[in-house]
Parts: structure tokens; C-alpha cells; sequence
């Protein structure tokens, strides 16, 4: 995909990144007891629906969430797909083929997704941003897909949770490729061919929040059954943090 083509999604992904945090804090980030329920409401009116109450993630809440999101099923699947598609265009050219260069390729891959990870949710925590990914509780295909586009770049923040652009979630993926471009990446790659991979990673983190939003189901789901899940997703209230 050229650039041309690429930067229009970005520009999306920023605009919808700059909806309104006061509409979107709205959106139920946990779990939680609200002011508000059927019960109380006047007779002869529309019962209002129960918010859930934010609740912060603890520190082994964040520890559990970012070992999922750094060497879990998504990370893996992602540096396969990504090997898989550099070992047929033979790129870099210079790692060659066979098993040992898709093999070079997938760890390549992984590096630039686990320091794009750790660097998203150790910036998160400078900017005293709440990383982890929350479920929408919205109905409706569109709806859920939205709220996954939004969640890509925004993130949580204060005591009631409501969403602010994130800037760990736009930096995160350039790191990343940076530091393979000139880490071990072949001498002639530059700054121009770590930005090109790093939207592909700012993409790949869309496809895992949508695999998030809609694969994950709950304590019963099977990738509950991990012990690396994302058990702090506001569909599982009853899960262990």
C-alpha cells in the first residue's frame, strides 16, 4: 500500500480521534455501580439506563494487560502475517530466503510490536493515561467498529475515564520501526522506511482492537481461557483483574 493511499486512513483515524471526550466519556470504561438506575426512576417515565462507574486499572491489572497486548496471540499473529508478506516480496532483499529468513523476518516483526507495546504503555503512564482497550457496550456492528477506530488513538485519563487524544498511541508505532530501521534493519533503510512500517503497525493496532472488540466474549470466551487475556474489558465484570 503506497503512501498516498495510507494517509487518508490516518487522517480518519485523527479526526475521529478528536471526537468530543465529554460525548465519549459517556461510553462505559468499567466496572461499577451508577446513580442512576431503573429503580429510581420518576414513575410514568423512560427508566434511564445504569453507567457503569470508572474504575482505574491496578498495577497488575496494567501488568497483566500489557503482557497480552506485547506477547500474545495478536503480537504473534501480526509478525507472522507481516513475515509472511515480506517473504514473498523477498524484503529486505538482503535477508534472503527459505526458513531461515522468514524465521529473521517473524522476529524482526515481533521486536517492532513489543517495543512499539512497551513504549505505548510506558508513555501512557508518563502521561497519566489509562492504555488498556475497553469494550463498547454499544449494539450494532457500526457502532462497535467506531468505537475500536476511536479507541486506536485515544485513551483514558482522571478518575471518571473520559477519552483524550493519546499521544503514546501515535508515537508508539514510529518507535518501534525506528528502532529496527536502525537497529538491525540493512544500512540503506531510513527515517522515510520507519515511517512507511509504522503505519502498517498503526494499522495492525486497529485490527487488534477490532479482534478485541469482536473476538473476545466474555469469561467464557476462548481467549479467557489464556492466561494472558484481557480480562479488564468491561464485558467480563465478574473476571479476576
Amino acid at each position: 500500500m503506497e503512501m498516498h493511499r495510507i494517509a487518508p486512513l490516518l487522517y480518519a483515524l485523527s479526526a475521529l480521534a478528536a471526537l468530543s471526550p465529554r460525548a465519549m466519556a459517556q461510553e462505559p470504561a468499567g466496572t461499577g455501580s451508577s446513580s442512576v438506575t431503573a429503580a429510581s426512576a420518576p414513575q410514568g417515565t423512560t427508566p434511564v439506563q445504569p453507567v457503569p462507574k470508572y474504575v482505574r486499572p491496578t498495577e497488575k491489572t496494567k501488568l497483566h494487560n500489557y503482557l497480552f497486548d506485547a506477547f500474545g496471540p495478536y503480537p504473534i499473529a501480526g509478525a507472522l502475517f507481516f513475515a509472511g508478506i515480506a517473504q514473498a516480496k523477498t524484503s529486505p532483499p538482503e535477508w534472503g530466503q527459505g526458513a531461515g529468513a522468514f524465521g529473521e523476518r517473524v522476529g524482526s516483526n515481533f521486536g517492532i510490536a513489543a517495543i512499539t507495546t512497551t513504549t505505548r504503555y510506558g508513555l501512557a503512564e508518563a502521561f497519566r493515561q489509562d492504555a488498556l482497550y475497553y469494550q463498547c457496550e454499544c449494539k450494532g456492528v457500526f457502532r462497535r467498529l467506531g468505537h475500536a477506530v476511536i479507541s486506536t488513538l485515544t485513551a483514558r485519563r482522571g478518575d471518571d475515564g473520559h477519552r483524550v487524544f493519546s499521544v503514546p498511541a501515535l508515537v508508539s508505532p514510529y518507535v518501534g520501526t525506528m528502532t529496527a530501521v536502525y537497529g538491525w534493519y540493512p544500512n540503506r533503510y531510513g527515517y522515510k522506511d520507519a515511517f512507511r512500517m509504522g503505519n502498517y503497525t498503526l494499522m495492525w493496532l486497529f485490527v487488534q482492537n477490532v479482534a478485541t472488540e469482536f473476538l473476545y466474549g466474555g469469561p467464557h470466551s476462548l481467549l479467557s481461557r489464556s492466561h494472558l487475556n484481557k480480562s479488564h474489558g468491561v464485558s467480563n465484570p465478574g473476571a479476576n483483574n
